[in-house]
Parts: C-alpha cells; sequence; structure tokens
C-alpha cells in the first residue's frame, strides 16, 4: 500500500461485544493485533503455519474461541479488577474498545476517551511478572501492543500483569516504535500473499509405527527326524514380506514405520534363533531345517541392517530437502525483486534455514520452522525492495539530467530518503556551481585577452598621436657670422645628431597634458582629477588652476578605464 493511499484511511471504532458472532466476523476480515506475533513467527501459543491455516480456510474462529475460552473469560473478572487499579492511578476511566485502521485492527482491554492511553492486560506468571517488573517487555508481547497504537492512535500502552490485586499487579509503559510498525505492516502483507496462495498439507498425526503383518506362529517338532513343521509355508510368507517392506521414506509416518520394522525384524531374527535352539535340543542331524533357518534369519538381518541405514540416510536426507526447499523458494523471491528493480540489486538477506530447525526432531515441525523463517526473510526483502524503489523514484524525478552523478546508485538506495533527497540536490548544485566556476574562468580569459588587444591597440594609436619630439635649441649664440661660417665643418653632422635625439627623449618624457586635453580626446566620456585619482593617476604639476599630467600615461589611463567599464558591466550582468 503506497503512502498517499494509506494517508486516506480512516480509524474506525467498531461497537462490538468480545466473541458475539459479530465479533468473529469481524475478526475473519481483518489481522487483527492480538494475532501478529503468531503472524511474525515470534509467538509462543500460536505458530504461523496455524495461524495461516485459521485464516486461510476459515477456521479462524476455532482461534478466537480459544482466546475466549482460555483467556478472555477465564481473565475477564481479572482484568476488570485490573482496570480498576490503573484508573486509579492515571485518574482517567478506561474503556474496552475495538478499532480498525484499514485492514489492521486492534481489540483494546481499555482506552481513555481522549484516546491516548490504551490498556492492555496479562494474566499473571511468574516470568511474564519478573520481566515486566524490571521494566522489561518479552519479545512476543511487543507486537499486539505496537499494532494497537497504531490502529488506535495511542500514544502509549500501558502494559499489565496481574492477578486482580495491588500487591500483584506489575505494569509498564510501552512506546510507539516506527520500526516496529514498519515491520508489522511488511509482515501482514506478505501474511496475505501467504494466505492466497495457501494450500491445505495432508493432516499431520503424531507418527506411530507400525510393523509387516504377523507371520504365522513357527512350529517344528523332531523326535530323531522331522516329524512335522510349516517352515516352508513361514519361509515363503517371511520372504515376502521383507520384499513388500517400504524404503521410500519422506514422511514421519513413513520413518515411524521403518523404526518399527528394524525392532520387528529383530524380534524375528530372536525367534528362529529360539525355534532354532528349540530344534537342537531335539536333534541335531537336519541340516534342511537348519539351512532354512538360517535363510530366513539372514534375509530378516540384511532386511533390518539395510533399513536402519537408510532410516539414518533419508533422515539426514529429508531435513536438507526441507531446507533446500526453503532455500530455492528464497531464492525465487529474490529473483523476482531483482527483475523488479533492474539494474540496481536487492542486498543480501540473512536467511538461515538449518538454524530453524535445529533441535527439532519431527519433520511436521521442521517445516513449519522452515516456512516461518521463509515468510521473515520474504517479509524483510520486501521492505527493502519497497525502500529502494522509493529511492529510485526521487532519483529518477531529481536526478534525470544528472545520472552520471550517481554511478553509486547501488550503494546510495539503501538511504534513507530524506538522506538521498539531500545528497541528490547537494550532488548536483556542486556540480553546477563547479561548472559556473569553469564558465566564468574561461570568460574571464578571454575577456582579459580583449581588454590586453584594447590596451595593445590604445598604445599603439597614442604613439602614432603622439607628435615627433623637438629639438632643444642652444641659448648660446655665436659671437659673429665669422665665427659660425668659419667654424670647423669636418665630422659636425655625426657628434650633433646623437645629442640631440636624446634631448629629445628627454623632452618627451616630459610633456604633460592638462586635464582639458585629456577628457577632449576620451570625449564623449569626461573625468575629473578625482575620478584620475581613484583609478591611480596624480597630477605631476598644477599651473594655476590648470592640473598637469603625463602625456605618455594617457595610454594607461584609457585602459584604466575600459577596465573599470568592463567590471561595471560583468556586475550588472551578474545583477
Amino acid at each position: 500500500m503506497n503512502a498517499p493511499v494509506k494517508n486516506l484511511i480512516a480509524r474506525q471504532v467498531h461497537n462490538l461485544v468480545q466473541g458475539s458472532d459479530e465479533w468473529h466476523r469481524f475478526r475473519l476480515v481483518h489481522d487483527g493485533a492480538s494475532e501478529a506475533a503468531a503472524m511474525l513467527g515470534i509467538s509462543t501459543k500460536t505458530t504461523r503455519t496455524e495461524l495461516l491455516k485459521m485464516k486461510a480456510t476459515g477456521l479462524a474462529k476455532e482461534f478466537s474461541d480459544w482466546v475466549q475460552k482460555n483467556i478472555l473469560d477465564y481473565g475477564h473478572e481479572v482484568e476488570a479488577k485490573a482496570r480498576a487499579i490503573l484508573e486509579g492511578i492515571i485518574g482517567q476511566d478506561l474503556y474496552p474498545a475495538t478499532y480498525s485502521f484499514g485492514l489492521l485492527s486492534a481489540s483494546c482491554d481499555g482506552l481513555t476517551m481522549d484516546g491516548e492511553i490504551a490498556f492492555e492486560h496479562k494474566q499473571i506468571s511468574k516470568e511474564l511478572f519478573d520481566s515486566v517488573m524490571s521494566g522489561v517487555l518479552p519479545e512476543e508481547y511487543q507486537p499486539q501492543c505496537q499494532q494497537i497504537m497504531h490502529v488506535t492512535g495511542a500514544k502509549k500502552v500501558i502494559f499489565t500483569v496481574s492477578d486482580g490485586t495491588e500487591e500483584n499487579c506489575a505494569r509498564m509503559e510501552v512506546l510507539p516504535v516506527p520500526a516496529w510498525v514498519q515491520r508489522i505492516e511488511a509482515g501482514w502483507v506478505q501474511f496475505r500473499i501467504d494466505r492466497e496462495n495457501y494450500k491445505p498439507a495432508a493432516v499431520t498425526i503424531e507418527a506411530v509405527g507400525r510393523a509387516p503383518e504377523a507371520l504365522p506362529a513357527l512350529d517344528i517338532r523332531v523326535m530323531g527326524m522331522v516329524q512335522s513343521s510349516n517352515l516352508a509355508e513361514f519361509k515363503e510368507q517371511a520372504i515376502a514380506v521383507f520384499k513388500n517392506i517400504s524404503t521410500d521414506l519422506n514422511t514421519d509416518q513413513e520413518f515411524a514405520d521403518a523404526a518399527k520394522t528394524v525392532t520387528w525384524c529383530k524380534g524375528i531374527e530372536e525367534k528362529l534363533d529360539l525355534a532354532k535352539e528349540n530344534a537342537l535340543g531335539q536333534t541335531k542331524t537336519i541340516d534342511e531345517l537348519f539351512r532354512a533357518i538360517d535363510e530366513i534369519k539372514e534375509e530378516a538381518r540384511t532386511k533390518r541392517l539395510a533399513l536402519d541405514k537408510l532410516v539414518t540416510k533419508r533422515k539426514d536426507e529429508r531435513r536438507l530437502e526441507i531446507v533446500q526447499g526453503g532455500k530455492n523458494a528464497f531464492d525465487e523471491h529474490i529473483a523476482a525483486i531483482n527483475t523488479r528493480l533492474g539494474k540496481i540489486k536487492l542486498p543480501d538477506v540473512i536467511v538461515d534455514f538449518g538454524g530453524a530447525i535445529k533441535g527439532l526432531k519431527l519433520f511436521s515441525t521442521m517445516q513449519d520452522a522452515v516456512d516461518t523463517e521463509l515468510a521473515r526473510a520474504k517479509i524483510e526483502a520486501n521492505t527493502a525492495a519497497e525502500k529502494i524503489e522509493v529511492n529510485l523514484g526521487s532519483l529518477r524525478t531529481l536526478a534525470k539530467d544528472h545520472a552520471f552523478l550517481f554511478a553509486d546508485a547501488q550503494q546510495l538506495v539503501m538511504k534513507e530518503n530524506d538522506y538521498l533527497v539531500l545528497l541528490i540536490k547537494s550532488r548536483i548544485t556542486a556540480h553546477e556551481t563547479e561548472q559556473q566556476r569553469i564558465r566564468d574562468e574561461q570568460t574571464a580569459k578571454e575577456e582579459q585577452a580583449r581588454l590586453d588587444a584594447v590596451a595593445e591597440e590604445a598604445r599603439r594609436a597614442t604613439e602614432e598621436a603622439t607628435p615627433a619630439p623637438v629639438a632643444v635649441q642652444s641659448e648660446v649664440q655665436p659671437e659673429s657670422k665669422a665665427e659660425t661660417v668659419s667654424a670647423p665643418a669636418v665630422a659636425t653632422s655625426a657628434p650633433t645628431s646623437a645629442p640631440r635625439q636624446q634631448v629629445a627623449s628627454g623632452a618627451q618624457v616630459l610633456a604633460k597634458m592638462k586635464l582639458g586635453e585629456i577628457n577632449a580626446r576620451i570625449a564623449p566620456l569626461l573625468i575629473t582629477s578625482d575620478g584620475l585619482a581613484s583609478i591611480g593617476f596624480n597630477p605631476v604639476e598644477i599651473d594655476k588652476s590648470a592640473k598637469l599630467y603625463r602625456a605618455t600615461d594617457f595610454p594607461l589611463i584609457c585602459l584604466k578605464l575600459a577596465e573599470h567599464l568592463m567590471l561595471n558591466v560583468k556586475q550588472q550582468v551578474a545583477a
């Protein structure tokens, strides 16, 4: 049952009298809290196989009648007294009530008017009394208490063991345990499947061995010679009986018959020995008589020894057959689940059929133990499969475009779903963040390359726009034209060219620009002296009100302005 449907189911109160025909019919179509322990195979009073038979064949009333006679009727007075004691302690009245929640049901010994406290009473026994006094609720009582709370919505069960007196009254509080509820719900799902597929087994009664048909009394009389004997007829009938002894052993009855036959054969041997001794007491010369007796005895001995060994051998084989049957059925169940799950496989479910039959002697009991262990393992497997399917649904929904991030899905599907959902979102977010980082890094590289290209282009444009350097004229004037004219002309061009170039470079470095010239070049943009200072350029000279800047800094000013503009563009795009 999936969660959305389950949430639509309402709790219902049923006005039923315990033990009435209506109550029996109600129990027949509902899965009761008092049956939960047997359903899980942990009841010491009823086996799962017995409960399955009762529910599947419509004989559940027998179980209800047994409960009514041995528990309800017998302990009604004690329960009423214990209820009154508890009412005085909690200060609230308790009312017996029958609830249902879907197919699940619970018949409470008592429930408070607000439905928050349930009362469950058990007749006193020393072991249970001592356990409850120490605050430990035996496992077989947990399913009933947990199902009561699940069905009624009670917040706790006060589990009480008493004989109706305050002196002999032990009680403890049992609180809801979600894991128990999950186990119970899954158990009932598997139980209903088994009930639908139930096939009545052959009626099992206590196996009592039967020996083969009795042989006629052996009568031999001799007096020097054999006077009369029915040995021939005895031999013929004995050999026929031996040959008809079955060695096909499977059921408890067949094994009991075989064991009885072994004893019977031993008895035939002993009777033949007595007959032989009796004959020997009469004569020692009748070889035919003795050979016949020896032949019959050997046949009985051979059959006895063979059958004795076969009993031991087949017991071991039969145990293995029962265990292997459980293993095969479980393997088929797991294979069906794995086929449904697809690529994901169910984790190993520990199942111990060998341990389940340890110490058991009857094959019918062994089969019941294996069936119960098989049901338990199926419930565990089904619960794990449901968890995996829920998680697979989350992966398909949340990670459909990021499947490559979840190569470890086999391990992830066994996590709790809330954790898995957070993990899926976290991985996807981390992946997208990393991808965005890579894209931003690439964009930054491309932008830096573009800015470098702009800067290079600005540098070249500035160099081309900068006027050619002007040579500085010497302030020293020649004293007379004659001196100038008469000055030696040899090698005058070579020595003077280098100094002039050096002077021109110095002049270029000392060239200055006014703020107005800068604004004229970057028009239609405008910038103030404070703006230039904010990007790292301060005036090198102030001429009255005019602020002068190095002309060689103009390309760098353009580059800084371009970087500043691009930064603002990025911020706007990101916003």
